[in-house]
């Protein structure tokens, strides 16, 4: 292990609470081990440490190669931190993180706060990783080719978008049932007629076309 990341262990370490750690172990449905330190705690001991420590974007895959969860927490704190410095280079290990150790509560963060950065600011790169990403056996690919606009608003290239959630509209996993109703809830935010016509329109599977409505739905009870 790298020796600055052996300081972070430590403190870490030094928390760990196994009682926490089992509650949310089964909060995630026991896919991994905890520490069981909390996030704020955790998000405390991260800022001090890196108050002392400069971050580099090569501690990132070292924290997903340590067994319990919060070191991968670290690691996408680390990576948004460092968002602005990371280059196109730098997205295979961000799409390494996405398909390792995967669950929603890293993926989601990695898919929509650095890769999709990463392609806002490098528009020419959505093509490529897009496509790669919406065709990959792997599951957690897929939402994030459905979610790395999720932050673009107006910016978002509404044909992208519309064409990833058609290629996957009529997927059984729960998982992309939910990132599709969440992109189209977030985009009707900026383009609710668009949204509105657009689920009007295809061929949803039911929790996608439910998520997809809430905010249309609640901002037409507040009129």
């Amino acid at each position: 292990m790298n020796e600055d990341l052996k300081l972070l262990a430590r403190e870490l370490e030094e928390l760990r609470d196994p009682d926490a750690a089992a509650a949310m172990s089964a909060y995630q449905r026991n896919q991994f081990p905890f520490l069981g330190v909390r996030t704020p705690l955790r998000r405390q001991v991260l800022k001090s440490f890196l108050a002392a420590h400069q971050p580099k974007k090569e501690w990132i895959p070292l924290l997903w190669e340590m067994p319990e969860r919060e070191y991968q927490y670290c690691g996408v704190d680390i990576a948004q931190s460092l968002r602005k410095k990371l280059e196109p280079a730098d997205l295979p290990m961000i799409e390494t993180c996405i398909t390792r150790h995967s669950w929603w509560d890293t993926v989601d963060l990695l898919a929509a706060s650095v890769a999709g950065f990463l392609l806002r600011k490098y528009p020419e790169l959505q093509p490529e990783y897009g496509e790669k990403w919406l065709y990959s056996d792997n599951m957690w690919l897929n939402r994030t080719a459905i979610l790395f606009q999720l932050h673009y608003k107006e910016a978002t290239d509404e044909r992208l978008l519309y064409n990833y959630i058609r290629e996957h509209a009529s997927s059984n996993e729960f998982f992309i049932q939910k990132a599709i109703g969440w992109a189209l809830r977030e985009y009707s935010k900026s383009n609710p007629a668009s949204v509105a016509a657009f689920i009007e329109q295809e061929e949803l599977k039911p929790l996608s076309r439910r998520e997809g409505l809430k905010w249309l739905m609640r901002a037409e009870k507040t009129k």
